[in-house]
């Protein structure tokens, strides 16, 4: 699926959030592989977006694709 440009002309992207195990939450953006954190969701997602676009000042997307997020199971290995 390509990326959607909003009527600005701004770029979006994907953010994958998760709560880090020291608290507070990491932030991930798969396009450019940019990762950051903050206390909570809001400031972790301010975050990615400030280091996605400092890279994105140096490093342009080179692909247009977005990624598929999806979930997947293994064995519990306490069994």
């Amino acid at each position: 699926m390509p990326m959607a440009n909003t009527p600005d002309g701004d770029i979006e992207l994907a953010a994958v959030l998760w709560a880090a195990p020291e608290g507070g939450f990491v932030a991930m953006n798969p396009e450019t592989g940019t990762t950051t954190q903050g206390e909570t969701q809001d400031v972790a997602l301010a975050n990615l977006i400030e280091a996605t676009t400092l890279f994105l000042e140096e490093s342009p997307l080179v692909s247009a694709d977005r990624p598929l997020v999806t979930t997947f199971r293994v064995q519990s290995l306490s069994r």
